[in-house]
């Protein structure tokens, strides 16, 4: 009872901290004090019960109920701003910020504004009544970690001033007041002179003008889901899609590095000479297990996997990566740390997601992208890291999750979700990058009546599966999209599943404006053994027979390398890249895989699975880690996931000639097997392949043979995929193993 607890306070409390709490020379202020709002209501009752022996504060053996009443009163003191009603005419508030206070001027509230300053979209819930108050008319009492004003003289005579977004002994991360970052080292700086005093100067407004900014700042309380942003158009101030569209050879804006998919870069300051010189530049410890609640049975049996699966994004010498539900700002020359944003664990999920799986960020703008464990994508901004917008996905729960890395295409985000393996209708989703509104949405898994749904003969495929949870790749001349789907649902009862199953372990081509189907291809049709089409379309742009052709490239889990003119989806190559394959004898002219009758093995268990794969113009090979595996079967419609001892299984690295799909090369590579321990791989101009093998190493061979030429013990579970970008004029190779992100370089 608050005005029990008024009373109280009047009469046991006022005359050494002052009848408006905020203190006298007898006692310290209770309102706005941070030290008070540390405290809970039961933490207060007992300091006000016990005194604090040698501060002057005696105890008050009060009634129980006065008690409570007293402790609910001075908690409420500090509760957040949005708990209490603060007077004032919220509208009038707002339109001061934006106009006559100039307070947009640094601040950004829902995406509006610059970012200057901190972000103040969820002030109302992060601070009390008073501390609004105090940082609006005293700025410099108390200034947010990372937004200490600094000014840094520059060994090369310049000067510069701005904010320490983080600094060590040896570096800074200093924020211009432009909102640009500079990466300073040791060497480059003479002296950092701290300033001590906020940029912020107080606010200059009448008794009511001050009374109606704070009505409106303690109603600030978050990004609303699924409420869209007030947006600043398609490209804001930063990284606009033309860049992303012809990257430099030292960016890296997009999962692949590319929209084409293709993990080939033109760097060649690391190549073949040289290679053996590499060493770790950086490493830096992503925080897993605060995030990592166990749950669920999925959770406990699947964390022995686990292990990032990010690849990194390297913007203007910043690093984007994601771990369990967070993103987080790098110096890409040192990996420390500029910014962290994260969220709750979301509790009862299954699949990867309920792990914490993400794969990547997307950027455009000044945003950053990412998706969320519950299947939501949402924008960050790039200088702060501050939550912008968040799309909600799916229009019901099911048992959607999302671990993609989105894609961006103009000024649009692109992302699918997962969940198949446990009954979802897949979808793949437009955004717009400035609101997060939803442009297009197209059904992997079509209604009834729908193109495709004549494939399902059975039952109601409303639940089908059909996830979308591997990014996919854009060709801007036709404005295509293609994307992967994954298998159907259930995935090896097919008793209620009659007929192909469309758009299951599919390639998808569609129009990139709205979303609709141009053709499709499907790798498996009726698929009983989770065979997803979840592997990279690589989009090739070479001769091919004699012939300019658009090529896509993929080798897909069932064994078989494709080559199809991504124009029109015809086959033009499918064969063997793995040596033990069972099911089929090959794939027909009409596209179709050739069934053989099945044994006691059916083999591939998966021949390859979602990392990325390369290929060479220099050497015109395609690179890819193939797994030799087979299943055995016990019975009728039962299947043994570990085969007997005597067949455990191998991985090779293979390289092979796209206008026949034979193995040129192969490096068989020692360690587990499990498929959910594939690398990826990348290569270089300078004549290498990275990938990071089995046992934990991570390892450079020459593209030309598969000779290796260095490698390095990381120790650490390698699932993710390399990449490789330039600062300072240098080269560096980076990549996720274990819960760490390592960067090498030369000396």
């Amino acid at each position: 009872n608050l005005t029990e607890g008024a009373k109280a306070f009047v009469q046991r409390c006022s005359g050494c901290h002052g009848a408006d709490a905020r203190g006298t020379d007898r006692g310290p202020a209770l309102a706005g004090s941070r030290r008070v709002s540390t405290q809970s209501v039961q933490q207060l009752r007992d300091l006000i019960y016990n005194g604090i022996p040698g501060t002057g504060m005696p105890p008050f053996d009060l009634p129980a109920q006065e008690l409570d009443a007293l402790a609910a009163l001075v908690h409420s003191l500090n509760a957040p701003a949005a708990e209490n009603m603060v007077s004032g005419d919220f509208a009038a508030g707002e339109q001061f910020f934006f106009g006559k206070g100039q307070c947009a001027s640094c601040h950004m509230v829902y995406g509006k504004g610059k970012p200057i300053g901190p972000d103040i979209s969820n002030i109302g819930r992060k601070m009390a009544v008073d501390q609004i108050r105090e940082a609006l008319l005293q700025p410099s009492a108390h200034i947010t970690p990372g937004y200490e004003l600094v000014t840094g003289q520059l060994r090369d005579r310049r000067v510069m001033r701005g904010f320490a977004r983080s600094r060590s002994n040896f570096d800074i991360r200093l924020q211009d007041l432009e909102g640009r970052f500079h990466l300073l080292q040791e060497g480059q700086i003479s002296a950092i002179q701290d300033e001590r005093q906020s940029l912020m100067q107080p606010v200059k407004a009448s008794p009511e003008e001050l009374q109606n900014l704070m009505a409106y700042l303690s109603r600030l309380t978050g990004v609303k889901p699924g409420v869209p942003a007030v947006g600043h158009g398609p490209e804001a101030e930063g990284v606009r899609f033309s860049r992303i569209l012809n990257p430099k050879p030292g960016d890296w804006l997009t999962y692949d590095g590319r929209l084409s998919g293709n993990r080939y870069s033109e760097l060649t300051e690391i190549n073949t000479a040289n290679v053996n010189q590499l060493g770790v530049k950086w490493t830096f410890s992503v925080p897993l297990w605060k995030q990592l609640l166990p749950d669920t049975s999925y959770f406990i049996e699947n964390m022995r996997y686990f292990g990032l699966e990010v690849t990194p994004i390297v913007a203007d010498g910043i690093m984007y990566v994601t771990g369990p539900h967070q993103a987080l700002a790098l110096d890409a020359l040192t990996g420390r740390p500029v910014w962290q944003y994260s969220r709750p664990r979301t509790p009862g999920l299954v699949s990867d997601a309920s792990l914490g799986t993400n794969r990547g960020v997307a950027i455009l703008g000044d945003k950053v992208f990412m998706v969320t464990d519950n299947a939501r994508l949402i924008a960050l901004n790039r200088t702060t890291g501050q939550l912008v917008w968040e799309a909600v996905m799916p229009d019901e729960p099911q048992h959607y999750g999302s671990t993609v890395a989105p894609l961006v295409v103009k000024d649009m985000v692109i992302a699918g979700v997962s969940g198949a393996d446990w009954g979802i209708r897949g979808f793949l989703s437009a955004y717009k990058a400035s609101t997060g509104e939803r442009v297009w949405r197209f059904w992997t898994i079509p209604s009834k009546g729908e193109p495709g749904s004549e494939t399902w003969k059975g039952k109601d495929p409303k639940y089908g599966g059909g996830s979308t949870w591997l990014t996919g790749t854009y060709d801007a001349e036709t404005d295509t999209l293609y994307w992967p789907t994954g298998n159907p649902f259930p995935n090896s009862d097919d008793r209620d599943r009659p007929g192909d199953n469309l758009f299951t372990n599919c390639i998808l081509a569609l129009d990139a404006d709205t979303g609709k189907l141009k053709w499709h291809y499907q790798f498996t049709p009726h698929d009983v053994r989770d065979w997803d089409a979840t592997e990279p379309p690589v989009l090739v742009d070479t001769r091919y027979r004699g012939e300019a052709r658009k090529l896509l490239l993929h080798a897909d889990r069932n064994g078989f390398f494709y080559v199809l003119d991504r124009t029109n989806g015809q086959l033009l190559l499918a064969e063997k890249f793995v040596k033990r394959l069972t099911w089929a004898s090959g794939i027909g002219p009409d596209g179709r895989p050739q069934l053989l009758p099945e044994g006691e093995a059916s083999c591939p268990e998966d021949a390859t699975n979602w990392n990325s794969t390369a290929f060479s113009p220099v050497t015109r090979l395609y690179y890819v880690m193939a797994r030799e595996k087979c299943v055995v079967k016990l019975s009728p419609g039962s299947r043994k996931v570990e085969p007997p001892q005597e067949e455990p299984g191998k991985k090779y690295l293979r390289a092979l000639d796209i206008e026949t799909g034979k193995i040129v090369w192969e490096n068989p590579q020692i360690g587990p097997t499990e498929g959910k321990r594939n690398a990826g791989v990348l290569a270089t101009a300078g004549g290498i392949l990275f990938y990071g093998d089995p046992s934990g190493d991570f390892v450079a061979v020459d593209e030309r043979d598969g000779k290796t030429l260095w490698h390095f013990p990381t120790n650490g579970e390698s699932k993710a995929s390399p990449m490789t970008y330039t600062v300072g004029g240098k080269q560096f190779v980076a990549m996720a193993t274990g819960s760490n992100i390592m960067c090498f370089g030369l000396p």
